[in-house]
C-alpha cells in the first residue's frame, strides 16, 4: 500500500548573526533574533529580539519582542514588548503590555490597550456537577 506523502509546515527560527548587515524587509512566521544590523521592514509572527549587539532601523510588527540592543523606529505587538536595562527604543510604541526594565529607554510615546475578553460559555453539565453537597446532623 502506497503512503500519502504530507507536507507539515515546519517553521526554522532566523538570526541575524553579530557582524551581518541586511537592508530589506522581513517577513517570517517563526522567532527572529538580530545581533547585527537590520534596516528595513519587519513582520514577524513569532518573537522578535534585538540583542545586546543588535541594531534595527526599523518599523517592528510581532508577537512578543524584546530590546536589548537599540531599535530606531515604530513597535506595534499583540503581546509584551520589554525593554532590557541595556535596551533603547526611539519611536513610539502600540503594545498590549510593555514593561521597561530599570536602565531601559524609550524616547517616544506609548499607547496600550486591554486585550479583548473572550466569554466561554459554561456547559450544562459542568454546572450540575458543581451543586452543594447537604449534610445532615443526627
Amino acid at each position: 500500500m502506497r503512503k500519502k506523502n504530507k507536507l507539515t509546515e515546519v517553521t526554522t527560527d532566523t538570526l541575524i548573526g553579530r557582524g551581518s548587515t541586511i537592508e530589506g524587509k522581513l517577513e517570517c512566521k517563526a522567532n527572529l533574533r538580530i545581533e547585527g544590523k537590520f534596516q528595513g521592514e519587519i513582520d514577524c509572527g513569532g518573537q522578535v529580539i534585538v540583542g545586546e549587539t543588535g541594531e534595527a532601523k526599523s518599523n517592528i510588527i510581532g508577537t512578543d519582542i524584546i530590546v536589548a540592543g537599540k531599535v530606531i523606529g515604530d513597535i506595534v505587538s499583540q503581546g509584551r514588548l520589554t525593554i532590557t536595562s541595556s535596551g533603547q527604543v526611539d519611536g513610539n510604541v502600540s503594545v498590549a503590555k510593555l514593561v521597561i526594565i530599570e536602565g531601559g529607554l524609550l524616547n517616544g510615546s506609548s499607547h496600550m490597550e486591554k486585550a479583548s475578553a473572550t466569554v466561554v460559555p459554561v456547559k450544562e453539565k459542568e454546572k450540575s456537577s458543581k451543586k452543594a453537597v447537604r449534610t445532615e446532623a443526627g
